[in-house]
């Protein structure tokens, strides 16, 4: 490991959600049914550090992140220390109430609808943020775009987030970074600058082109020749050593030294979907849990890939996220799509 360091950090969003099924997604003044309603931990920091421990329990998982002095915070705590993640940077505080989402599936879809409260992701800043007495290998850190804050411009830095990131790798951690569905341009505004502090970006098909400026939707569709484009554009803008980009068909990954892996997603039955909330923090975790042990670029999108459909099995967002090697073997038995 580098320099004996081991493990992920995991830091950023902390939020309750309030999962729940509905038959479909109405538009306004529409009206559907609700099917199921059940809460869980969600939001970056929360779902990476539980689905990196549900692959490996052995794993060192730390955690940075503000929550309320309230039943959500104390839910959040509560289901991280239950999962042997370290909370001893997961701080409360009394001015907000804990971040939360409403968080819809919709059964007709399979497509998921977020709706969330800042409370107290508003008053996350760098400050927050300490890195000086951590061993962990890893920073893994999100969301641009939901955190006032960190948001905004720091000092004399562009946003928070490059704080957080240089702070990060001063103190020896190699640092990726989640992205939230938010709008394009507020997008690759907060993104550009973190390029030169990031080793890793692991993210989807719309989120690459925003980055890029890149249309990587084609007839309705991602156009995996788009993506490799965008991702390769990314890659040079930066001192990444890896980009990796995923949609439901497919997944590429590039890398500084020319590498380009492109591979199928893993053909899951209907009848086992339940949602795709999580999926593309299920993703991420496949490939960092990889690359943390030392797989190649190939073998850790494979799991990557076998995560994510693991995932599709809960309405939660890291709920039917196995170990590692039982993830492969679903999906193995499901078998690859035709791409």
């Amino acid at each position: 490991m580098s320099g004996g360091r081991r493990g992920i950090l995991t830091g950023g969003t902390w939020c309750a959600d309030y999962n729940r099924t509905v038959s479909h997604w109405p538009g306004e003044d529409g009206l559907a049914e609700l099917f199921e309603e059940e809460r869980h931990g969600g939001g970056s920091g929360c779902n990476l550090a539980l689905d990196i421990k549900h692959l490996d329990p052995a794993i060192p998982v730390e955690t940075i992140g503000l929550v309320g002095d309230d039943d959500d915070g104390r839910y959040l705590r509560a289901t991280a220390a239950a999962a042997g993640i370290d909370t001893s940077q997961m701080m409360v505080t009394a001015a907000a109430a804990t971040q939360f989402c409403d968080a819809y599936v919709s059964l007709s879809s399979h497509r998921r609808t977020h709706i969330f409260h800042a409370g107290s992701g508003a008053l996350l800043t760098p400050d927050h943020f300490d890195f000086s007495s951590t061993r962990m290998r890893y920073l893994h850190l999100g969301l641009p775009g939901v955190h006032r804050i960190l948001d905004a411009p720091w000092h004399d830095e562009a946003n928070g987030w490059v704080v957080v990131l240089k702070k990060a790798r001063a103190a020896g951690l190699e640092t990726n970074l989640e992205l939230a569905s938010v709008d394009r341009a507020l997008m690759a505004r907060l993104v550009a600058p973190c390029l030169p502090h990031l080793d890793f970006l692991i993210v989807n098909d719309l989120e690459i082109g925003a980055i890029a400026g890149v249309e990587t939707i084609v007839r309705d569709a991602p156009d995996q020749a788009a993506c490799m484009r965008a991702a390769r554009a990314v890659l040079e803008r930066g001192a990444l050593k890896l980009v990796a980009v995923h949609c439901p068909a497919f997944a590429i990954a590039v890398t500084r030294w020319g590498e380009g892996v492109v591979l199928p997603s893993v053909a899951i039955p209907k009848q086992e979907i339940k949602g795709a909330n999580g999926a593309g923090d299920a993703f991420a975790a496949g490939m960092l849990y990889g690359i943390h042990e030392g797989w190649s670029v190939g073998q850790s999108l494979r799991l990557a890939h076998a995560t994510a459909a693991a995932s599709l099995r809960s309405i939660s967002t890291t709920g039917a996220v196995l170990p590692w090697r039982d993830c492969l073997a679903l999906a193995d038995k499901w078998d690859s799509r035709d791409y």
